[in-house]
């Protein structure tokens, strides 16, 4: 992509003034009438040799760590989660099969908050069966999410 000289100033300023990708690529689009993806505009500022603003990144000394979880400019992975009540955390016990039933990725067992144990299978369309160990047994719907959420944990740790 061929900028001209005033277009070339235009981004240069507006790296100094610290914008971000996505603020480049609208003024961009706004003000050259040049439609660039982000990935584009990202190009775009390499081949031309120019980079972004670095932001003043607080160093360990000056760090504030007994501030507001949700202050602005604190990264999202800081905000607290509530997981549900404190005695529910853990009620739910997910395992794997050390040999696979045939005709599935991936197996196991869980047993539920209330005691009830079932079968799990991972077929390779991604399908989840749940077998119990009850006729008609429906877990809670608590139990469901902890389920998911401890599959979810088992598998990511077992590589799947």
């Amino acid at each position: 992509m061929k900028l001209t000289e005033d277009q070339h100033a235009r981004l240069r300023e507006w790296l100094q003034e610290g914008a971000s990708p996505g603020e480049i690529q609208r003024r961009l689009k706004e003000e050259f009438d040049l439609p660039l993806t982000f990935m584009e505009v990202r190009f775009l500022i390499d081949d031309l040799d120019l980079s972004f603003k670095e932001q003043a990144k607080p160093t360990a000394g000056t760090a504030d760590l007994g501030g507001d979880p949700k202050a602005p400019g604190q990264p999202a992975d800081t905000e607290l989660v509530d997981d549900g009540p404190a005695g529910s955390k853990g009620s739910v016990t997910v395992t794997t099969d050390a040999l696979t039933r045939p005709g599935t990725v991936v197996s196991g067992a869980v047993t539920f908050s209330d005691g009830v144990s079932a079968k799990w299978a991972l077929d390779s369309y991604g399908r989840l069966a749940l077998e119990p160990s009850q006729a008609g047994y429906q877990p809670s719907a608590q139990d469901v999410q902890e389920f998911q959420v401890e599959l979810s944990r088992v598998l990511e740790r077992s590589g799947f």
